[in-house]
């Protein structure tokens, strides 16, 4: 008997998901930043066994879009109800009921199996804990609450297995030695979105796109040549900083990381360029993948 499924990761921004699926999948697929709104697009992880497969889905955080970019990432994360045939709800210890309380009422009352992971139960204590897994059993009933520590990798054995139990009978939806649905390219371009995330502050991070527009393979080197779109002239003083400093720190922190992902050296090379209010562009979110 062979099982299989996909296993969808929701919750609000900043609640540990990414770290969370990275932590099941055993590999950084997914980019982990302090900062909310860090993933803009579903990601998989394939998880293989001899019996059976596992497909995790990171996605976009539950939030109320200020533009067309976070209505695309809302879709993303609603869509992910629809798809799913175990969904991993993540919440803060910290977090109250407060997210849309339509999203709430469509988790309640829906079929597929929620396993509800209360996490970063490692900056609480043993009573908020209790108080917490007390209010969401609550709110949403039909959940299975598991507290675990994403960062920390607590409980996160008992989810594995949980997972498991649930898993409809399936053949694989992917070859065996698959790991994730997406591209070298797109990986590359998410390590420099990363960089950005990390090094620059209030909005020149959330109006950044990445483009890559040459990855050449020669050997032992991948030659890779990637543009910085930026919404704004402003902004594009602020990402390349005084005299190049700041998008120098920024590739050098990036050709790092690809080259530990690529397991090849990189010569990385950051253009940057200006696309105005991109983010509010149907066309120019439809180029970069958002649809």
């Amino acid at each position: 008997m062979h099982k299989a499924g996909f296993v969808n990761i929701i919750g609000n921004p900043n609640v540990g998901k990414s770290t969370l699926m990275n932590a099941l999948v055993g590999e950084k697929l997914s980019i982990v930043t302090s900062k909310a709104q860090t993933t803009r697009n579903r990601i998989m992880g394939i998880v293989n066994g001899e019996d059976f497969q596992i497909v995790y889905s990171d996605t976009p955080g539950i939030l109320q879009p200020a533009y067309s970019l976070q209505e695309y990432m809302r879709k993303s994360a609603g869509g992910a109800l629809a798809d799913a045939d175990i969904i991993l709800f993540v919440v803060d210890v910290t977090e109250r009921p407060t997210m849309d309380p339509d999203f709430l009422k469509k988790l309640s009352i829906t079929k597929i199996p929620v396993l509800l992971l209360l996490n970063k139960i490692d900056l609480s204590d043993e009573e908020s804990v209790r108080n917490s897994v007390s209010l969401w059993s609550a709110m949403l009933p039909r959940a299975e609450v598991i507290a675990v520590s994403a960062t920390e990798r607590f409980n996160l054995d008992e989810v594995f297995s949980r997972i498991l139990d649930l898993l409809p009978e399936s053949p694989p939806y992917y070859q065996k030695d698959s790991l994730t649905d997406k591209s070298e390219r797109f990986f590359t371009a998410e390590i420099i979105r990363e960089k950005i995330l990390m090094n620059y502050h209030k909005e020149v991070p959330y109006s950044v796109e990445i483009e890559i527009e040459s990855f050449e393979v020669t050997g032992t080197l991948i030659r890779i040549r990637a543009v910085i779109y930026v919404a704004r002239e402003s902004q594009k003083g602020i990402i390349i900083g005084h005299h190049g400093a700041k998008l120098k720190k920024t590739g050098t922190e990036a050709r790092i990381d690809i080259e530990k992902f690529l397991e090849k050296k990189v010569y990385l090379e950051l253009l940057v360029r200006v696309k105005k209010d991109w983010r509010n562009d149907p066309a120019q979110l439809q180029k970069f993948g958002y649809r």
